[in-house]
């Protein structure tokens, strides 16, 4: 038979008698993306992910079996073929169930590689660890002391017992050899980028940019950097000498610090516009909410409150009896500020139950210990100051209604039920807003406008942090300032911006699992208790500023380790179904219904069968019968019930440990090798 003459793409080729499609256009460049095509065995045609048309049938056809005809003509590449794979795709997506990434890794706002630095942790190799933490989080030794923990909220641990204690890995690393590592720094770029705001987002903006080669200089309105960490987080929390040795790496680095330079004062958005090759806006979001009742001017405003101790212009007066209006985490940080500062008579006012506040567990429960008293369902309605001089707050009970916007349950005013108390101090600590300077656009929420992925807003000026999210924590300050360093990286050397991971599946929340259906990659995972963090002595935390919680020690952290179930995929890096559904846009929740929890076999030494990633490709089967000679696989039931087992669901033999062809091939890693240390 001779050549077969036909097109892909308008373009001509020749194919050999018997030759696919796919192998014609795989001779030629062409990119068409495969699953259940393997060139060592006979063709499986079943995962459809390599479509083409036909143009002259109008048929889609699978490239990887179907041989071309002559003077047929196939498109490859166009949106309705590419639509087609993504269909294709979002079907093995929906009953597909394999944790590509640790849910730890996905619930951090900065998407730090939370699996892998608990691991080195683990092994005691805390300067490695230090380096994967330092790729996301730039401010380990503040976050690992205040970062309210997203992380273990989602932690598969739950299921079982209590999350593994995943910030106190961060913050043992850092603490370790933080002074001892510094990053390469490349050679100058040529291009000057000026940040407005040396707090978490705009520090972390000015370290990636740093790290890509960018001159940085900041610019800070307060007499010294940190933001919000150094103004708005009490001693106890945070010591501010740990602050400055973290800020003094990144001087080391090369980022010049300017502070006592305020946007619209002293500082011009046109001079920095002239200055510099882009402008990085990440100013806060300090001007606090008003108690919006009459005589709220009387009240002290909280971050005030935080920031005139962290100045040290605090008279030092005890403020004698205090209520603090509000139930979130400046709230917890001024009422126990308020303890530390003498008062032994300190309420917190909320006008909704403490399983509505949005403080953390954590601050909430230390808040108790030492001695401060919580009045939930109630909301001020007049602040007056009476003839003795005190304060007197007028407020009504609440109850709740139906849930609001936020999700949380309305509070409805009790009729009748105002009350009065006197006070000698009364905190407003009820949320924060953005004071924009003049010329920078706003949205409808007063905070910086900008694009939603990029956090670009105009020529070359982008903005990120709580100025353009709301107050939010110092984590996601510091996400945002990753986000626009890669942004005006793209936007100065024309560099294609780095797009985060779009497809990650997962088998579900923990809340909707058992403990069997985990499944555990590692041998001898731990079950006990989790590590308590240490605390100093209560007496000394309701006199003193000092540091309240002990950092882990190495073994405290190696225990916590050995907790740690490794959830995430083990091919998550080479995963063809993962690569090519980001390449097209797939989406695992396309298509709802049922997916089979078909569990795993682990009665293996060496091997771990994840039933629940397998696509039912095949070729894990015909590997093992048409290359290895064994038959040892088959595939069980027809339809959406099929699974892959060894013959009559006895256990892979020994001998499998010398070979593993049917884990080279496959392109999911339901078949893998088990972890062993």
């Amino acid at each position: 038979m001779s050549e077969i003459n036909f097109k892909i793409d308008g373009k001509e080729f020749t194919a050999q008698p018997g030759e696919t499609i796919l192998q014609v256009a795989e001779k030629n460049g062409i990119s068409i993306p495969t699953l259940c095509y393997n060139e060592k065995v006979s063709k499986t045609t079943s995962c459809f992910v390599c479509v083409v048309k036909d143009c002259k049938t109008g048929k889609f056809l699978p490239s990887c079996s179907a041989c071309p005809a002559p003077g047929q003509e196939v498109e490859s590449s166009t949106e309705e073929v590419r639509d087609m794979r993504r269909t294709a795709l979002n079907l093995l997506l929906s009953e597909h169930a394999g944790d590509c990434e640790a849910p730890c890794t996905i619930a951090c706002p900065a998407h730090a590689k939370v699996e892998e630095y608990v691991r080195a942790g683990r092994k005691g190799e805390h300067l490695e660890g230090l380096k994967i933490i330092k790729e996301r989080i730039p401010l380990p030794m503040s976050i690992g002391r205040v970062c309210p923990r997203f992380c273990e909220k989602d932690c598969r641990k739950n299921i079982s017992g209590k999350p593994v204690a995943i910030n106190d890995f961060k913050r043992l690393a850092a603490d370790l050899h933080f002074d001892e590592y510094m990053e390469e720094i490349p050679a100058d770029n040529g291009f000057k980028v000026g940040v407005v705001g040396a707090g978490p987002a705009g520090l972390s903006t000015a370290y990636y940019l740093r790290r890509m080669g960018f001159q940085v200089k900041v610019f800070e309105q307060m007499p010294k950097a940190g933001g919000m960490l150094r103004y708005g987080i009490p001693e106890y929390r945070l010591p501010k000498a740990i602050l400055d040795r973290e800020i003094a790496h990144f001087v080391k680095m090369g980022i010049e610090i300017e502070c006592g330079r305020k946007l619209g004062d002293n500082l011009s958005m046109d001079d920095l516009k002239n200055d510099f090759d882009a402008v990085a806006v990440t100013i806060g979001c300090w001007q606090p909410s008003s108690m919006r009742c009459e005589g709220d001017e009387l009240a002290t405003e909280g971050i005030a409150f935080l920031e005139k101790l962290a100045r040290n212009d605090w008279s030092g007066d005890n403020p004698g009896k205090t209520i603090v209006v509000g139930g979130g985490n400046t709230a917890m940080d001024c009422l126990r500020t308020s303890v530390r500062l003498g008062s032994s008579d300190v309420t917190c006012f909320y006008r909704r139950t403490e399983q509505e506040m949005p403080a953390e567990k954590l601050e909430i429960h230390e808040a108790k210990e030492e001695g401060v008293n919580f009045e939930f369902l109630v909301a001020p309605l007049k602040l007056a100051k009476g003839a003795n001089g005190k304060l007197i707050l007028t407020c009504q009970r609440m109850e709740l209604g139906e849930p609001d916007a936020s999700g949380r349950r309305r509070p409805i005013v009790i009729e009748g039920s105002d009350f009065d108390i006197e006070a000698d101090t009364v905190i407003a600590a009820i949320g924060q807003k953005t004071s924009a300077p003049a010329g920078l656009a706003v949205n409808r929420w007063g905070d910086l406008d900008v694009k939603e992925h990029t956090y670009h807003m105009e020529g070359k000026v982008f903005a990120a942090g709580d100025c353009v999210t709301g107050a939010a924590t110092v984590v996601e300050g510091v996400a945002g300032g990753r986000i626009i360093a890669l942004g005006i990286n793209s936007m100065l050397t024309k560099e294609e911006y780095e797009v985060e991971p779009v497809v990650n599946v997962s088998r579900g929340h923990w809340r909707s699992l058992a403990k069997e259906d985990l499944v555990f990659l590692r041998d001898n995972i731990s079950d006990e208790e989790r590590v308590e963090q240490r605390l100093i002595p209560i007496e000394e935390r309701k006199s003193t500023f000092n540091e309240v919680a002990y950092t882990f020690t190495p073994e405290e952290v190696q225990s916590e380790g050995e907790r740690c179930i490794e959830c995430s995929c083990t091919a998550k890096g080479d995963c063809k179904l993962k690569k090519h559904s980001e390449e097209y846009g797939a989406d695992p929740e396309a298509f709802k219904g049922e997916r089979l929890l078909q569990g795993y076999d682990n009665r293996h030494p060496a091997i771990i069968h994840d039933r629940m990633k397998c696509i039912k490709c095949g070729i894990c089967v015909k590997v093992c019968s048409e290359v290895v000679n064994k038959s040892l696989l088959s595939q069980k039931n027809r339809g959406f019930a099929t699974r892959v087992e060894p013959l009559f669901g006895s256990q892979l033999p020994d001998s499998c440990t010398q070979c593993g062809a049917c884990i080279e091939e496959c392109p999911v890693g339901a078949l893998d090798w088990r972890i062993k240390e």
